[in-house]
């Protein structure tokens, strides 16, 4: 079944949280040419200024106009689902100086590649819940490495708890956009995400056609499992390249290209309400970084009845086209918003964003122009 599109919803603003960085808040006024605006997703809450996937993170991002937070979910040993981009916590936690848990380190095959690290599955909820969040990409985020040791693993029903509080406290709906990891994995090791997802916006009050709840994957089997029992949004997740691992597990030949190929669109929309493309499934770039002609993904999907939210704008050199780098230091930041502005002349509905507060002010300047 085709769902309806997302829909425009509150205006975003408010402080942001005092500390090392003073962010702006936004108003975020309708875009002039479309019923909808522009949906802000923050990815991995506001993952630029705090260590990715904790209540920090999540409480910035709405905090400054996001529309959506956005949890990554892996299980715990316990059946648990948590917040984590990864199964594999030893870049997210501080697990490696944990003594405690040395003899837990292993290596593992997850969706065809092998890792070698701890992993949310060998441990319960209680054992998770020592150890403490640290940054990411350090060499790229130095000043989120001041927060290292300060922030628990959530749980999916703490970030859920604190989108409700956020939503009464801010005055406006805070929507959610969990992911499911590695589905096809946990799955064939006896902990099925999808369960815990259903269960948890059922307990909620959240699974309702109408909630601010988009559910996703970049898997598709899984998305047309959840198509039954949930009747929030479903996002078909699209990288720039290979396939999706339960299409490679199953011999299918079709590629993440093949997807969005107007009778791929169709497809997805037999099942899901939104694709999720990387931004150069929508802006490509040359071998030399630089952005060639744009594709008709986003025109192709909107005649499909899909609504798209590219992923992921970053605002370091690291993680932008060549044209819009300030410098040859990776950690640097580049003209954001430019990228920002060259995204949404392509028409599209939302934008996953690490810095959540620029993604708002862009917009908002792009609807004002």
């Amino acid at each position: 079944m085709i769902r309806a599109r997302l829909t425009a919803l509150a205006v975003a603003g408010a402080a942001v949280l005092g500390a090392v960085a003073q962010l702006p808040a936004s108003a975020a006024p309708a875009h002039p040419a479309e019923a909808d605006r522009i949906e802000v997703f923050g990815h991995r809450g506001a993952s630029g200024y705090r260590p990715e996937h904790t209540l920090a993170s999540y409480d910035l991002a709405a905090r400054t106009g996001a529309d959506y937070i956005e949890p990554d979910l892996v299980p715990t040993k316990d059946g648990v689902l948590v917040a984590r981009h990864e199964n594999e916590i030893s870049g997210t936690t501080d697990v490696a100086q944990r003594p405690e848990f040395a003899d837990r380190r292993t290596t593992k095959v997850v969706d065809g590649a092998e890792l070698t690290g701890w992993f949310t599955e060998d441990f319960t909820l209680a054992e998770l819940k020592t150890l403490r969040a640290i940054e990411r990409i350090p060499d790229l985020r130095p000043n989120n490495t001041i927060y290292n040791g300060r922030f628990e693993v959530p749980t999916f029903q703490e970030v859920l708890d604190l989108r409700a509080r956020l939503s009464k406290e801010l005055g406006r709906e805070i929507g959610i956009a969990p992911e499911t990891k590695h589905p096809s994995y946990f799955a064939r090791i006896g902990l099925p995400l999808e369960p815990g997802v259903v269960e948890a916006l059922d307990r909620n009050g959240l699974n309702q056609e109408k909630a601010k709840v988009v559910v996703q994957s970049f898997e598709v089997a899984n998305l047309k499992q959840l198509n039954g029992p949930l009747k929030v949004r479903l996002v078909q997740l699209i990288s720039n390249s290979g396939a999706p691992q339960d299409f490679v597990e199953a011999g299918d030949p079709r590629t993440y290209a093949d997807m969005v190929k107007p009778e791929g669109l169709k497809e997805i929309a037999t099942y899901a309400d939104v694709i999720g493309p990387d931004t150069k499934v929508i802006l490509p770039v040359d071998e030399q970084g630089n952005l060639t002609e744009p594709t008709t993904v986003v025109a192709d999907a909107h005649a499909a009845d899909l609504t798209v939210v590219p992923y992921t704008v970053r605002a370091e050199n690291n993680f932008l086209p060549a044209d819009f780098r300030s410098s040859e230091d990776k950690a640097a930041w580049g003209d954001v918003f430019a990228f920002h502005r060259a995204l949404f002349e392509q028409g599209i509905d939302g934008v996953f964003a690490d810095h959540p507060d620029i993604a708002v002010q862009a917009r908002d300047e792009f609807a004002g122009r």
